[in-house]
């Protein structure tokens, strides 16, 4: 199994030409993106916080795998995106470390993340709420935030939106993180404003059962394989399936039902350290 170092390594030292996009998958909706010299990290969860913290009795929802990167290693990282704050998409016990060792990176949030990275020491000055629909830049990278419904659009006048996804344009090829989210009115017409190369979609469903656990849901296996075809995504990579077991849904569900209703869809699982390299046609 490769080490976390060895992973580090390995992200910096790869080359990643133009309209091509190397991703290394985190597990849950973490991942590691290069292109070109430029390497970005989105909702990294790399300790076992979530079990730990008291949501729920010990042992509730302990990693189903170990963090394929310490944060303390990651030296590396130029952008950070967080697209909530639920603590598997904004975790603490990662950023606090991983800040310290790449003091250099700028973290990207809605604003109950920005509290949460203010907290354990993240200066202000290093982190960004970004308004929606609208694109900015950070070097060479340019994104633009999503409104995400987690299970709505949690919409303060003050304070802007609760859940975001990102669309992410790099090194010519672009990415859309949908962050923790279900369909919404206006998604789709948001998305079909970007050609999306890539899209990392939540396939782990919802059901009453979970959510009377206090797990709130995501699209399912079908409504994403949709929404990716809807959008004329090139590449599917289904998230948010593998991190906790008590929220956990069958991949076979959307390979049959990609088989039976898109045959043609790219789509991709990816096991935590793995990469992915995306070329554009």
């Amino acid at each position: 199994m490769t080490t976390s170092s060895q992973l580090i390594t390995q992200i910096n030292a790869l080359q990643v030409p133009p309209g091509s996009l190397a991703l290394w998958a985190l597990g849950q909706s973490g991942f590691v993106l290069k292109g070109g010299e430029i390497i970005v990290y989105i909702d990294p969860y790399l300790s076992n916080y979530v079990d730990e913290a008291g949501y729920a009795p010990p042992g509730t929802f302990p990693r189903q795998f170990p963090a394929p990167l310490l944060p303390e290693e990651v030296t590396n990282a130029q952008v950070v995106f967080c697209t909530h704050e639920h603590a598997d998409h904004t975790d603490p016990k990662t950023v606090a470390p991983l800040h310290k060792a790449s003091p250099q990176a700028v973290f990207v949030g809605p604003p109950q993340s920005f509290d949460i990275l203010y907290e354990v020491g993240v200066p202000s000055d290093l982190i960004d709420i970004p308004p929606v629909d609208k694109p900015l830049t950070v070097g060479q990278l340019t994104y633009t935030a999503i409104p995400a419904a987690h299970y709505d659009l949690d919409y303060d006048p003050q304070r802007g939106y609760r859940w975001l996804g990102f669309v992410i344009e790099l090194n010519g090829v672009t990415l859309y993180h949908a962050g923790d989210t279900i369909l919404y009115d206006g998604l789709v017409d948001r998305l079909k404003r970007h050609r999306i190369d890539v899209a990392c979609l939540p396939v782990n469903g919802r059901d009453w059962w979970r959510e009377q656990r206090g797990m709130i849901g995501n699209l399912d296996a079908h409504e994403a394989a949709e929404l990716a075809a809807t959008i004329g995504a090139d590449v599917l990579i289904p998230m948010h399936n593998d991190m906790f077991a008590a929220n956990h849904a069958s991949p076979a569900g959307l390979a049959d039902f990609l088989d039976r209703t898109y045959p043609r869809q790219k789509y991709h699982w990816l096991q935590p350290g793995e990469l992915y390299f995306y070329v554009k046609s």
